[in-house]
């Protein structure tokens, strides 16, 4: 095995509480306020999609947060360095969209099978070489595919409910804009609150059972093997995981100073999405934005108690997710879909910049235009197959560019 040796088992206790405040504090608040707002959203707009019930959500969120919150503990306190662990966003698409014709029970055969891949790419240290093989624009373009629709569903809010989708998108902006604003309240942040203050404004809270503060009670799911839901999600789950999730956690933690354990967190990521699956969650992931919030100001010996205190503030969500999702589901869909649409905004930004910028152009445009079609073959997702032809077509037409990948160009 090739998992990477902690520093030590042992450390001081002194050292960690003497972190508990401050800007450590103030990074780890700002960081989970994100993690807990537009991501949720985009679980509930998946939801949707496959008309899971209130407890089924609930159990979904207590996997991602109770049990990635136990994940993200332990790591920060064993490796001593920001590593948060939630769940994989454009997984999460990739599900919603898979949940319009497979099962739930399927969806989650798909968790399990993708969580023991990247289980034995972690523990046999071959993911560097999987993911120096793979054409990221071409994979990129699918995940611009599937992230467009929820930027189209903003501008939809904006024209079904504007007075809550045109303050919150209006402030969203700003923050943007005016950078001394934005590192005081992140854009997304901002954005969450105007549109709660106009949800309140308005009347618009439509809270149809009454609140019970009672502990989370995750089902245990039977799941169901399907070939079908196995190739539509197994793969891309993984590559989401790998190549558009770790890959960006690595490289910002790399900036700040640090030295991830890349076998050890991608074994994690498969050990965590195994366990996660149980309760219907979707696949484990080491999280680029909070990690990238935690890690952006103080000492670098220190970023790891931003992380404690992170994983701290998900575990207590977890334990409460049966109350924090009828809070979520009693808003209005013009509110998640605006929410959700800005936190993706620059995620498609990057995904067409690396579609589109250099290599494998071609392959990337028509990847991403099947993406788009959304037509299913064999009862299978058009995310898979955009993936397949995209590669396809620039195995045919652009094969000079897969030199870089293996050395050599291809033949036939």
């Amino acid at each position: 095995m090739t998992l990477e040796r902690p520093p030590s088992f042992q450390f001081d206790w002194a050292h960690l509480f003497s972190g508990f405040g401050g800007i450590y504090l103030a990074n780890a608040i700002v960081a989970f306020l994100f993690s807990a707002s537009a991501p949720v959203a985009i679980i509930l707009t998946a939801s949707q999609q496959g008309s899971l019930t209130e407890a089924d959500i609930a159990s979904w969120l207590f996997g991602c947060f109770f049990i990635n919150g136990v994940i993200s503990l332990v790591f920060c306190l064993v490796y001593r360095q920001p590593l948060v662990f939630f769940w994989t966003i454009p997984g999460t698409v990739l599900v919603g969209q898979a949940l319009d014709h497979l099962s739930f029970a399927q969806a989650i055969g798909a968790y399990h099978a993708a969580g023991a891949l990247m289980l034995v790419l972690g523990l046999s240290g071959w993911i560097r070489k999987c993911m120096s093989r793979l054409p990221m624009p071409i994979v990129m373009a699918m995940v611009a595919g599937v992230f467009l629709q929820f930027a189209l569903n903003l501008i939809f809010a904006i024209r079904d409910d504007a007075m809550i989708a045109a303050p919150m998108t209006a402030v969203f902006l700003l923050l943007s804009v005016v950078a001394r604003l934005g590192r005081m309240i992140p854009p997304v942040i901002g954005a969450l609150a105007v549109g709660a203050l106009a949800i309140v404004i308005l009347g618009a809270f439509d809270l149809r059972e009454p609140l019970v503060f009672g502990l989370a009670r995750p089902n245990l799911y039977r799941p169901e093997f399907s070939w079908a839901a196995m190739v539509e999600l197994v793969l891309p789950l993984t590559i989401t995981v790998l190549a558009a999730q770790n890959a960006q956690g690595f490289v910002v933690l790399e900036a700040a100073g640090h030295k991830p354990p890349v076998n050890a967190v991608t074994a994690a990521c498969g050990l965590g999405s195994l366990i996660a699956a149980l309760v219907g969650t979707v696949s484990t992931c080491l999280t680029g934005p909070v990690s990238a919030i935690i890690s952006s100001a103080g000492d670098r010996d220190k970023h790891y108690v931003a992380g404690v205190m992170v994983a701290l503030f998900a575990l207590l969500f977890g334990i409460f997710a049966p109350l924090v999702t009828r809070l979520m589901l009693a808003t209005p869909k013009a509110f998640i879909a605006t929410l959700a649409g800005l936190a993706l905004l620059r995620v498609l930004e990057r995904a067409f910049a690396v579609s589109f910028k250099g290599g494998f152009t071609l392959g990337a445009t028509v990847c991403f235009l099947v993406t788009v079609a959304n037509v299913p073959i064999l009862s299978i997702g058009a995310p898979f197959w955009a993936v397949l032809i995209g590669l396809a077509v620039s195995w045919a037409l652009e094969r000079s560019d897969f030199k870089p990948l293996t050395g050599q160009a291809p033949t036939a």
